[in-house]
Formats: C-alpha cells, structure tokens, sequence
C-alpha cells in the first residue's frame, strides 16, 4: 500500500523502515534533513513539507503521523486536515491523550476525513520484533489499512479496540501497568544491591536466573539482564526517571472511575520522588527505560 508518515524520529523511522521491507510505498516527511536522508536511502520518498507529502499521494490518501504528543501532534493533525479531503484517513500513532483523539476523530468526520487513534507498544526494538498496535476508530477504515497494520505488527499484535479513542485509551492504561512493573523490579534490585551480608549480589546473574521459568520473567527482565550486563552496578546512569503523561491520565481516570490502583498511584509517585538525590531503585528504571524505547537517561557527572 501507499502510505504518508510524518515524524521519522527514533520509532518512526524504524517503522518506515519496517514498511519498506515489506514492500510498502512510504511519503515521508521529517523537518530534520538527516532523518530523511535516511528513509530516503531505505527507498521511502522523501519530502520537505506535509503539502508536498498530500501532494504524492493517490486517493484515497493515508497519513501515518508519529510526533511527540501535545501541541506538535495537535498542528500537524490539524494542517492535514486542511489538506486531506473526504475519504481520506489520518492515523495518530503517539501518546495522545484519548480525550484529543475523540475531539479530533469528531472535527475529522465533519469533512469526511477517517481519524484513527493507533497506541504503539515496541520502542526502539519495534523494527526487529514489531509494534504492538491498538486502534480505536471507524471500522471501515480500520480495515482499509489492515495491511499497514499487520505488517508493523507481530502475529497478533494488533487489535481494533473499538471506536475512536479506544486505542489511545487502551495504551494510557498499558504505559500504567508498565509504571508498576517498572517500579517493583526496581524495588527488588534496590533491595538485593543494598543487602551486603552475602558480599556483592550479581545482579545481571539474578536477572539472567529469573528469565528462566520464573514466575517473574518478562520482557522487561530481559532488558534489565542487559542493562546489568553494560553497567553491573548502574554506576554511570543517574536515577531521575521522567513520566512522559499516560501514568498521570491513567491516574486521572482512574480516580473519576472510582476505581483503587494503588501500585499505579504509588510508582507515579515514586517519578516525582526520582527528581530528588536518587537511589538505586530509580536507576533500575532509568536504564529499563533506556532500553526498550531509547529513552534519555542523566549520567552520572564524575569530577
């Protein structure tokens, strides 16, 4: 299929890359040169502007848009909406807040345009094992980009969870979850490192141990054994662990629901708690972060 993406940034870039291998004509844009560059090198075609990226395409007209989410999500959806016209379809596959995609799906609609809200799950690690996908939005159109689903997604990892909204809610509550998985591993190693009566306890040992057949093994385990492999003790990373909105929303929700998450509000609360002179336990997370979505840790700054 043809599809326009917008933002080629850590995951969006693997994705076009992921699309290309699969044979998709992918319009990409990006305002850095550097990024295009290197889809363009990857067979996408390249352009300077979302004028020009609506201008390459054939109807019906498809735009994946992979921004930051907020303001720079909000101007990019609502210039293609301006573009686009009636049978077209915008995908948002950021963090929105699901309160936005329901606006957006509903100013969407009145020019006949799809709005698609698509949660995207992988990091960094998404152009190797795929995106877990939740898309929330009309289900014709839903279908119609099936393809472009099911090639950035694992077999069964993608899901049309109902109408618009749904997939930005259903991945709010996911990033959640991960705040609480994050927090317990990083409560157990802060334990096990700070517990010296057994001499220094081989953390990327422990981590590799649980892995196997453990009731606590995941993913998440996996990435923390690597993380121990490149920094036994975390000694370079600084414990400040940043909360980029979903643990909040979920918190929020979660309040106005009447609904006790206790393990959600407590490790939302333990980011806030990661700005101050940190402990070993926020490193944990900072590098867990790092490694399955590249997110940005602090060094450590030795004088």
């Amino acid at each position: 299929m043809q599809i326009g993406f917008v933002g080629l940034g850590k995951m969006g870039g693997n994705m076009v890359h992921r699309l290309r291998e699969h044979g998709h004509d992918v319009v990409a844009f990006d305002p850095s040169e550097q990024a295009r560059a290197a889809v363009a090198e990857l067979g996408a075609t390249a352009v300077t502007s979302l004028d020009e990226l609506v201008a390459h395409l054939q109807a019906p007209r498809g735009v994946w848009v992979m921004v930051p989410s907020g303001r720079i999500t909000e101007d990019t959806v609502n210039r293609l909406f301006e573009l686009l016209s009636n049978g077209d379809t915008v995908i948002d596959g950021g963090n929105s807040n699901y309160h936005d995609s329901v606006a957006r799906a509903k100013r969407a609609a009145e020019r006949g345009i799809a709005f698609i809200d698509a949660g995207t799950s992988g990091g960094v690690w998404g152009l190797q094992v795929g995106y877990c996908l939740m898309a929330g939005g009309d289900a014709t159109a839903v279908e119609h980009w099936r393809p472009v689903f099911e090639t950035l997604a694992p077999p069964d990892g993608f899901l049309h969870t109902g109408p618009a909204g749904s997939g930005h809610f259903v991945k709010m509550v996911h990033n959640g979850i991960e705040y609480g998985m994050l927090q317990a591993y990083a409560e157990g190693f802060a334990v096990m490192q700070a517990k010296q009566d057994f001499g220094t306890l081989d953390l990327h040992a422990i981590a590799h141990l649980w892995n196997q057949g453990s009731v606590v093994r995941s993913w998440l385990l996996e990435l923390a054994e690597r993380a121990f492999a490149e920094d036994p003790q975390l000694e370079k990373l600084r414990g400040w662990v940043e909360d980029s909105g979903e643990g909040r929303w979920t918190m929020q929700e979660a309040m106005e629901l009447s609904v006790p998450a206790p393990v959600l509000a407590v490790s939302l609360m333990a980011r806030y708690q990661s700005r101050l002179p940190d402990g070993f336990g926020n490193k944990v997370i900072a590098a867990l972060r790092n490694q399955f979505g590249g997110h940005a840790v602090q060094l450590e700054q030795h004088h």
